[in-house]
């Protein structure tokens, strides 16, 4: 079955994607924040599938609200969500390769500390799961 996604579900899986590469950058502010962006949009570069397709090309059209940590969530929280929704209802086959994707970006950006991550990255890691997972 060949799945075609508008333009707008594609901004929504990236700014999902991408916003949650963002949340955990911000969330090790004390640290590396490059580091955790870094190694997140790599991890995202190397999805497969659909998901793969999609997030090969950087939303240049995002505009997340970077006036606080907070404002950055509100955007990209509901986007992971409604992200997971939108796959499981098109494309069921992608939704777990998105979540396994978004995870994975997620967890690389948090391994950019030797030892545990930061409690923040911790917590902040929790919320993009727990968004992920609501759908």
């Amino acid at each position: 079955m060949s799945v075609t996604l508008t333009d707008q579900d594609k901004l929504t899986l990236r700014t999902a994607a991408y916003g949650a590469v963002t949340l955990m950058s911000a969330a090790d502010a004390a640290g590396s924040p490059h580091k955790a962006a870094t190694e997140g949009s790599i991890a995202l570069s190397s999805a497969t599938g659909l998901v793969g397709h999609v997030l090969a090309t950087y939303p240049k059209e995002l505009k997340l609200d970077s006036k606080s940590v907070a404002a950055i969530a509100d955007q990209v929280l509901p986007a992971l969500t409604a992200a997971m929704a939108l796959l499981k209802e098109q494309a069921p086959e992608e939704a777990d390769n998105f979540r396994r994707t978004v995870l994975v970006a997620v967890e690389a950006s948090a391994r950019t500390h030797q030892g545990r991550p930061r409690p923040t990255v911790t917590d902040m890691s929790r919320k993009i799961t727990e968004a992920l997972d609501a759908a």
